[in-house]
């Protein structure tokens, strides 16, 4: 029996779909195992590029990254993910010209061929931009099923200019980020020392950060409305707490007498700076992205039972742990693949280089943030490793991984469209 020709008339007017196992819609159940399916792309791509860093440079291993990032990942999928989300994303599609059908399949089809683009990626170790595939992927069968002129294409334009600031912005900054702290620790004669004078200030500024991408990012979805003067002055407030717990920390660790000893001593502070950082991002991430997974099933959640769908659609619990769970198993199970890329691939990196970047990120994420720019997480991750490589000279740099990189960014969004036009068209025949 299909869904739309046994339909029966819904409580608001609308049609709801046949009932399937345990009474639920059988169309739910496919967006919610879809969702989960978007989900689990998103911890194995765009998740492992928070971590990658730490991985690379040695931080922590794989199997600590992955422990870390998932329950920093849950944590802000969950308890902090938001109660409504955009029906459609970014404001991509004028929804007065999609009939609810329409949206119901488009949404479906969003979700799968943004997922399997994020597959393909994965498999590769290429990072790319979750946000920019599911847009691709509504602006797809919006443009081809719904109207042409039914698609914001000065927003496309902003997404495509992008690919350029989001990396040059993280670049920019973490070039400058490692060549201060190449200037002030790694090139003294003693660097152990320097990193026990100046490193009370960096851990000031990484705590001072941690607290403005959690009141701007990572807590935003609980409607705490934080302004500009409030959250510098909570988060100096961590930033002096931080800074003090650095100074003990720094204290107790005493000098080595090994050839190359200190440098591994500096090294070990810095490991553990380039982990709080990306606890901070894996924690604004899960928060905010999740949405990429669980905005499509909202939206179909609310036309089935419904009838139809308004600008948002809320976002129940059960549909942040759909999301949560499968941004960790995707994490666990093929994050590696982007973790190398990001870490080892493009430059070697060390702990104070790995900081340097992740560091640079953040800031760059909080500056985006206030100022509207539209900007993606992995393209600013991605360009502050290639800033900490081009520190040390463009050899440090494989340009082959690079190209590769940076031609995958370009074919995410027109790839992601005509997936999602073939899926459209799938689920429209198989479903109607």
């Amino acid at each position: 029996m299909t869904a739309f020709s046994a339909a029966r008339v819904g409580p608001a007017g609308g049609r709801s779909l046949d009932a399937s196992p345990l009474g639920i819609p059988m169309v739910l159940w496919i967006a919610g195992v879809l969702a989960m399916y978007m989900a689990w792309a998103i911890g194995a791509n765009d998740v492992a590029n928070a971590m990658g860093t730490s991985v690379g440079s040695g931080a922590i291993t794989i199997v600590q990254a992955v422990v870390i990032a998932g329950i920093f990942e849950f944590v802000g999928a969950y308890f902090v993910g938001g109660h409504v989300t955009d029906t459609v994303r970014k404001g991509m599609l004028d929804q007065s010209l999609i009939t609810d059908q329409q949206l119901l399949w488009g949404m479906l089809a969003s979700l799968v061929s943004a997922a399997t683009l994020l597959l393909v990626a994965t498999t590769y170790g290429l990072p790319v931009s979750t946000t920019h595939a599911i847009v691709g992927s509504i602006i797809g069968f919006g443009a081809v099923a719904v109207d042409f002129n039914a698609v914001a294409w000065g927003q496309v334009g902003l997404i495509v200019a992008s690919w350029i600031t989001s990396p040059l912005m993280g670049g920019v900054l973490a070039y400058a980020t490692f060549q201060f702290i190449r200037r002030c620790i790694l090139d003294r004669d003693d660097p152990m020392a320097a990193a026990k004078r100046h490193g009370p200030m960096f851990f000031f500024a990484v705590t001072f950060v941690i607290g403005l991408v959690t009141f701007f990012k990572g807590l935003k979805n609980l409607n705490l409305d934080f302004d500009l003067p409030q959250a510098l002055m909570l988060s100096a407030g961590v930033g002096v707490l931080g800074a003090g717990l650095g100074w003990i920390f720094l204290h107790r660790i005493k000098h080595s007498d090994e050839p190359g000893g200190r440098y591994r001593d500096v090294e070990r502070v810095f490991a553990v700076m380039v982990v709080l950082t990306a606890c901070a991002v894996a924690f604004a991430h899960g928060s905010n992205d999740v949405a990429n997974a669980i905005g499509p099933l909202a939206a179909v959640v609310q036309v089935v039972r419904e009838g139809s769908a308004g600008a948002q659609a809320p976002v129940e619990p059960w549909m942040l742990i759909v999301g949560g769970v499968g941004i960790v198993v995707g994490l666990g199970t093929m994050g590696y693949r982007v973790m190398d890329t990001v870490g080892r691939n493009i430059t070697e990196l060390t702990p104070s280089r790995g900081f340097a970047a992740t560091f640079a990120s953040a800031v760059t994420i909080v500056i985006a943030s206030r100022a509207g720019i539209p900007v993606s997480t992995t393209h600013i991750l991605v360009g502050s490793v290639l800033g900490v490589g081009m520190a040390r000279g463009i050899g440090a740099l494989d340009l082959r991984v690079v190209g590769k990189i940076f031609i995958s960014w370009i074919a995410t969004l027109p790839i992601a469209a005509v997936l999602s036009v073939i899926f459209y068209f799938f689920f429209n025949g198989l479903l109607t």
